[in-house]
């Protein structure tokens, strides 16, 4: 794989991050949201997935996707949703992907994973090519069916016991970091070695319903550095990718790409074939192209206009000043975008309080460009949802974004 197309403007030496900035004639790995049909309905999902889109890419059309990939070389997909497992032909688009040499990372919420698909994934016909993150949010039932909904708890320690069962080797445990569950890192940790798996670690955006719940979800500043003091004694043993970049202003870099790498070595394909920058930026303004419509993947990532836009010399605006950009790198566009504050500025969890003087200023929040949430709530409604629409006393306060647990002040709706 070799770097992208600009290559006057290119540095020939640096770090990797310099030589990435640029971009790749191929991403590195990539998001893939098969279905936008879920059985959950978390809280904080950044696709607002729920429903399904009748447009979804056939099944035809995923295999051709995968022939792309394969000549593009692409290290591996991620597939995800939605739940991905939900739609019907997805284990022969994994088997097919395995055939191409496409490795394939999905997540599931692990309702479907049963002993048998266990087995098959422990077996050699996936020969190494399949790697399951299963998504828990909480070490407990009561924190993470708090927004994932009731009985989702048990869904995943059920899968991950399956795959254990099985003999599958070094899954994955996928946690979304929140206000909740971040003094729970030691917990999470031992449920990972308990069932023989890795932990991953990921930061919560304010993107799809997530900019519903953000500020009742988001870290408070004194958990940011707990997190960050974690990481640094337990990193080496933990997955995070690019969610923490923004840390690294508090002293060292920590493991991983310390980039933002929207449109430069990642992006995200959606369920009817829209190209999007990134996985946690589906929305009409990082919406490179799409598949059907513009000459295929391999064309949408190597000429797309956003995504040259995005592999130029990027402007910190003011945080250029600061001694951490060389780290930090100005931190999410997405979490910058959904917030409503400039791609140019601050985090809005910037660890030095920049983030927090721009979210006190005049901002405005940018309307969903998407929505599949079901219309109506379901058994597996989180429970933070149902106290938004079902609230006992209706007098009674908001809760505040400096709250010290999320359930300040209310009291559980009677199902």
């Amino acid at each position: 794989m070799t770097a992208g197309t600009d290559t006057a403007a290119r540095p020939s030496a640096g770090s990797l991050v310099q030589q990435f900035e640029r971009g790749l004639d191929a991403p590195i790995c990539l998001t893939w949201e098969i279905t936008y049909a879920c059985n959950l309905e978390c809280a904080h999902c950044l696709s607002s997935s729920g429903m399904r889109d009748p447009r979804e890419l056939t099944t035809t059309q995923c295999e051709a996707i995968i022939d792309e990939l394969q000549r593009m070389q692409v290290f591996y997909v991620n597939i995800g949703g939605g739940e991905p497992t939900i739609r019907p032909d997805f284990w022969h688009l994994l088997e097919y992907a395995v055939d191409h040499q496409v490795g394939v990372k999905f997540s599931t919420n692990g309702s479907r994973l049963t002993p048998e698909r266990a087995a098959f994934l422990a077996s050699p016909a996936c020969g190494g090519y399949v790697d399951v993150q299963i998504s828990l949010d909480g070490a407990t039932a009561d924190v993470n069916d708090y927004v994932r909904g009731p009985g989702s708890f048990d869904m995943a320690i059920t899968a991950l016991e399956n795959l254990r069962t099985a003999g599958f080797r070094d899954g994955k445990i996928s946690v979304v970091c929140t206000r909740q569950n971040i003094d729970q890192l030691d917990e999470f940790k031992a449920l990972a070695d308990e069932y023989g798996a890795t932990l991953r670690l990921t930061r919560l955006r304010p993107s799809g319903r997530g900019i519903n719940v953000w500020d009742e979800l988001h870290p408070l500043p004194d958990q940011q550095r707990t997190l960050y003091d974690w990481l640094v004694a337990h990193g080496d043993r933990v997955l995070t990718g690019d969610s923490f970049f923004h840390l690294a202003a508090f002293g060292q870099a920590l493991p991983g790409l310390n980039l933002c790498g929207a449109g430069r070595v990642v992006c995200l394909i959606d369920p009817i074939g829209d190209v999007y920058a990134c996985p946690f930026a589906i929305h009409s303004e990082f919406l490179a192209g799409n598949l059907l419509t513009d000459g295929g993947f391999q064309q949408v990532w190597q000429t797309s206009e956003l995504f040259r836009d995005l592999r130029a010399p990027q402007s910190g605006g003011a945080c250029e000043q600061c001694n951490f950009y060389d780290s930090c790198r100005g931190g999410c566009m997405a979490a910058k975008f959904f917030t409503g504050l400039p791609l140019d500025g601050p985090d809005p969890e910037c660890v030095r309080g920049y983030g927090e003087l721009a979210l006190a200023g005049e901002r405005t929040i940018p309307p969903m460009s998407i929505d599949h949430s079901k219309s109506a709530p379901t058994r597996h409604e989180p429970v933070m949802v149902s106290l938004s629409r079902r609230l006992v006393d209706r007098s009674a306060p908001p809760v505040s974004a400096c709250a010290e647990h999320p359930l300040a002040g209310f009291a559980p709706a009677e199902r």
